[in-house]
């Protein structure tokens, strides 16, 4: 079964300097239909304005996944990083026991824009931990680069961060001829999140902003891309 979740049905927060959308509950938006899918918890798309930010607060047992799309993400925590996360790269911090951090636009004239994600662990109380690797963009055209996977799986490439949780994120870049086919477990989950541009997900038609939502499928098949940039999770039950 395949379920369409258009991009305008999704939560939308406009906080000034912050313009966020909620593929599920968060915050002040709340849609009992949409609390999560699997383990996967937050899909936000946030537009962070020139020299505003995130600041200091804290997270526990949670997966957090940075993939910035433009502009340049400041990240600072209380495990010591202080890193820029600029468009290729993927980071993951392990909240575990506990952690707190801020981050920030600090370009002038230039807006941040990317996704914050959310994964449940499947392991709690454990150290904080930090990860970000950047993602060559030929890793991901005209197919999927495994970019965040639990550790030690067998698909893991360089660029593929740890998580702690039973899931797996891909990302793929796609245009015109380019296909890609990704084999399913029927009992688990997956979740297409097309993050710009257009692409036909098992025949049907997205744009940037729609997700596709899938149960009891064998396979996700990824075609008829216009400048299309990806997000595809696997996920628990």
């Amino acid at each position: 079964m395949l379920t369409l979740r258009k991009s305008a049905e999704r939560g939308y927060a406009d906080h000034g300097w912050l313009k966020s959308f909620h593929s599920f509950s968060f915050a002040n938006y709340f849609d009992p239909a949409h609390v999560g899918f699997g383990n996967l918890r937050v899909i936000n798309e946030d537009r962070i304005a020139p020299g505003t930010g995130f600041g200091t607060h804290g997270h526990r047992d949670m997966e957090i996944i940075s993939y910035v799309l433009s502009g340049n993400l400041a990240h600072q925590d209380s495990m010591g990083n202080v890193k820029g996360i600029p468009p290729g790269d993927v980071q993951r911090m392990s909240a575990g026991s506990g952690v707190r951090h801020s981050e920030f636009n600090h370009a002038q004239g230039e807006q941040t824009h990317f996704l914050q994600i959310w994964i449940e662990p499947n392991v709690t109380g454990i150290d904080p931990g930090y990860e970000q690797k950047t993602v060559p963009g030929n890793a991901k055209r005209g197919q999927l680069a495994l970019v965040a996977a639990p550790p030690a799986d067998p698909q893991a490439a360089e660029h593929t961060v740890q998580i702690h949780a039973d899931a797996r994120m891909y990302a793929g870049l796609f245009e015109g001829a380019e296909t890609a086919h990704l084999s399913l477990d029927p009992a688990r989950k997956a979740y297409v999140f097309l993050v710009r541009g257009r692409l036909q997900a098992n025949g049907q038609s997205l744009q940037a902003g729609d997700a596709a939502l899938l149960q009891g499928e064998s396979a996700l098949s990824l075609s008829q891309g216009e400048d299309a940039e990806v997000l595809v999770f696997d996920l628990a039950p």
